[in-house]
């Protein structure tokens, strides 16, 4: 069983699609405030021939997860792969960003990644296996004009991967970062 949080975005959907065809049940989150969005999206896949599923779910919120975690487990069992894929822009100059932007970059693109993880990590880890992909961008290595937002959380998510690969590696729990762009 697969779960791609934010999957209902290009990169997203073409990750869920890939999936589906290598065999795995696909669960795409969303953010609830986008419900008919995902409903669409769901019939679009299903009349492509994917039954790919959706659930909503606010991934930077670590109570929200817990709650969206427990209900695919519920429904469809065991999370083995797990793409970290959520994310937002709230571009400015350093100089013109404020507070609110800054956390909400950070929270939706890099807090989730713990939340999401850390809802599924233990059971990955009980088990001997899980995959956990986490999509960067190559802005959190060169950075981006008007993104010091985005690109710390990107370089942050980064971090987060090489630290956890290290610690899931020797019980079949591998971790890796994709940086498109």
């Amino acid at each position: 069983m697969a779960l791609v949080t934010g999957g209902i975005g290009g990169l997203d959907t073409a990750i869920c699609e890939r999936l589906a065809r290598e065999g795995y049940r696909v669960v795409a989150n969303h953010h609830p405030s986008e419900q008919e969005t995902a409903d669409a999206w769901r019939r679009a896949r299903s009349d492509e021939g994917s039954e790919i599923d959706t659930v909503a779910g606010d991934v930077s919120s670590f109570d929200d997860t817990a709650r969206m975690v427990g209900e695919i487990t519920r429904r469809y069992g065991a999370i083995d792969v797990l793409v970290n894929c959520a994310g937002i822009t709230r571009d400015k100059t350093f100089k013109r960003m404020d507070r609110e932007q800054w956390d909400a970059v950070i929270s939706v693109n890099l807090s989730s990644v713990f939340n999401v993880t850390k809802a599924v990590w233990d059971a990955m880890l009980d088990r001997g296996f899980g995959r956990v992909i986490n999509i960067s961008s190559v802005n959190g290595q060169r950075g981006q004009f008007g993104q010091a937002n985005y690109s710390a959380a990107k370089a942050g998510m980064h971090g987060f991967t090489m630290a956890l690969a290290q610690e899931g590696a020797a019980k079949g729990v591998t971790v890796n970062t994709i940086s498109p762009g």
